[in-house]
């Protein structure tokens, strides 16, 4: 008696905080075998219709240290809007966001998961993996979005899908191992993704699991692809190419001695795979073939680790732990530019157009002029803490 009256309690307080009861799953669902429990449901609430909005170029998004997220207007230099998660202490950023038909998709490490308006900042839906007491941890992921879903894994050891118009829960599926901090692939109308060794392929619309494979360390990589193969890499040294259907090994690459750790720092283009491994000595970054996983070329960082790379123009750009900011041609690994930054990047970097970029600092948003090496402070914080674990950016524009 005592139980059923704790469980009754919390789906009561779960109706009065999000407005509608939890989702649970339904027979014939992935997890009809190994239904998730009270703390792993998904409870979402609808505040408004999610719409289409118009692009406000004169925006960047600023995912902040502190885990606020807010808008900041590079005409007026002025916040336009912020959003916290609904926890006060939730102090860090941890995630991404992605911004899709003008609507921000932002996850917060407590769980919870907001879909807002890139003009006003109004909330359209709030979604919140597990409860207030015992929360799902939400770290080092951006929301993958297509087909009307939206695909995230959790440190509970869950992948779940949600409905984009409203929050719900599509589907999930509880993995063999905890601690999922790798965002998922969406390829093929397929979810790929990993836990602790395993590395799996479910149906994106159902979340039906197609496929699974062990190997013999953890993987512990972004999955990319090339539109025809599947690219992950292990916690140590070795890139693996992947079938899409049968998760068959195609090819394997091992990295350098002494190297390891590709993680995020690994993308696809035009039928090559460029990533980057870090060392106590050496950091590099590789051109591998995709069809044959032979070496192309490779770019050495002596004393310095490789923390971020993008690719942007045919283009590889990043900047190192000793915050050296680098532009390196993709088709022969030539540095074509190399500048010894002042401010520390603890963000991404996203192009405000072809002669600058934006990164974020542990004191202010640096617009960086390539002309004149020039960082520029458009936004400066008014406080700074110690331990800064990262944050995000992201200007609007087309």
């Amino acid at each position: 008696m005592k139980r059923k009256l704790i469980i009754f309690l919390f789906v009561f307080i779960a109706i009065d905080t999000f407005g509608q009861t939890p989702a649970t799953s339904k027979p014939g669902q992935p997890n009809s075998d190994n239904v998730l429990t009270v703390n792993d449901k998904v409870v979402n609430k609808v505040i408004r219709p999610i719409a289409k909005v118009p692009l406000d170029e004169a925006l960047v998004l600023i995912y902040d240290y502190d885990g606020a997220l807010f808008s900041f207007d590079l005409e007026s230099e002025q916040i336009g809007w912020t959003v916290k998660a609904t926890d006060a202490h939730t102090e860090m950023c941890a995630n991404a966001i992605t911004l899709y038909d003008g609507v921000v998709y932002v996850p917060f490490i407590n769980g919870e998961i907001f879909a807002v308006d890139n003009q006003s900042g109004d909330v359209f839906w709030k979604s919140r993996l597990g409860n207030s007491t015992d929360q799902i941890v939400l770290k080092d992921q951006i929301p993958v979005i297509n087909n009307g879903k939206l695909y995230i894994t959790s440190q509970n050891g869950s992948v779940y899908a949600l409905n984009l118009k409203d929050g719900s829960l599509a589907w999930s599926y509880k993995l063999d191992a905890v601690n999922n901090d790798i965002p998922v692939l969406f390829f093929d109308n397929k979810i790929f993704t990993q836990s602790g060794n395993n590395f799996y392929s479910f149906d994106a619309n159902t979340g039906k699991l197609l496929s699974q494979k062990s190997f013999e360390e953890p993987i512990h990589g972004k999955a990319v692809t090339d539109s025809e193969n599947i690219f992950i890499a292990n916690e140590k040294n070795v890139l693996f190419a992947l079938s899409p259907d049968k998760l068959d090994i195609l090819w394997q690459f091992k990295l350098d001695e002494n190297q390891y750790n590709i993680k995020e720092r690994i993308f696809c283009k035009d039928k090559k795979v460029y990533f980057a491994a870090q060392g106590p000595t050496v950091s590099s970054i590789y051109a591998v073939d995709s069809k044959t996983g032979t070496q192309i070329w490779k770019r050495d960082f002596q004393d310095d680790n490789i923390e971020y790379i993008l690719e942007e123009s045919d283009n590889i750009f990043g900047y190192t732990h000793k915050a050296k900011l680098f532009q390196i041609d993709l088709t022969n690994g030539e540095i074509a530019f190399e500048a010894k930054l002042t401010t520390k990047p603890i963000s991404n970097l996203e192009f405000a157009d072809d002669d600058s970029l934006f990164y974020y600092s542990d004191a202010a948003l640096i617009q960086f002029e390539f002309k004149t090496k020039d960082e520029n402070e458009v936004y400066l914080r008014t406080s700074i803490k110690d331990n800064v674990y990262s944050a995000y950016i992201k200007k609007i524009r087309q």
